[in-house]
């Protein structure tokens, strides 16, 4: 049995290790050994997610998926939750998670057939239940997000998002020097509506 962490942040600007120390105290004080860790910055709400699915690929029967909570692992909706447990159960994958104690027995060895399927049915819908609390707090979230914009655009405080000053002057100095739109957008990934909007600054047309 190898014990592998999972640890996820959902942007670049969280710490994704955060909780490493947490995950090893774990492993430690039960005299296990973590045999490797698997970091990266995507949402949980997404199931693409590279690491997860390196994570899995690793494993072999019986291994430990490890993670400081249930929502580091799924966020997802109810369907996207079904594919990923279906590919955790196919490889026969035990998965442990801090924020759930039923779920610590399954580090250990010393369980019989009958312990162990009973565990595997006790842990599987305790996972199902707090997938889909996380799920909601998610969507909960997303909603009082788009209420506080909508509220926001209506008492006209809503600025919307930082104009990127660097890149803008870049795109108009693309436009100034004869680039074609269609050129543009390729090499800078901006939105036709932001390059219209950028075009109006500069005094020089720009072809379509």
């Amino acid at each position: 049995m190898h014990i592998r962490a999972y640890l996820r942040a959902s942007t670049k600007d969280q710490d994704a290790n955060r909780a490493r120390s947490d995950l090893f105290r774990f492993a430690d004080e039960r005299g296990l050994k973590i045999a490797a860790s698997y970091v990266e910055n995507e949402s949980g709400a997404s199931l693409k997610r590279p690491e997860l699915f390196r994570l899995l690929h690793d494993c072999h029967p019986g291994d430990i998926l490890l993670v400081e909570q249930v929502d580091r692992l799924s966020r997802l909706n109810g369907e996207d939750w079904e594919r990923l447990k279906t590919e955790i159960q196919a490889r026969r994958v035990k998965v442990v998670a801090l924020d759930l104690p039923t779920s610590w027995m399954m580090a250990t060895t010393d369980k019989d057939d009958i312990q162990s399927r009973m565990l595997d049915a006790v842990n599987g819908m305790m996972l199902d239940m707090l997938a889909a609390i996380a799920r909601k707090d998610y969507d909960d979230r997303r909603r009082r997000q788009a209420q506080g914009i909508a509220r926001a655009k209506t008492e006209g405080a809503y600025k919307g998002r930082p104009e990127d000053e660097k890149r803008n002057e870049g795109i108009i100095k693309m436009l100034e020097g004869g680039m074609s739109w269609n050129s543009i957008v390729a090499a800078t990934g901006c939105s036709r509506s932001t390059l219209a909007r950028l075009a109006k600054r500069s005094p020089v047309p720009a072809s379509l």
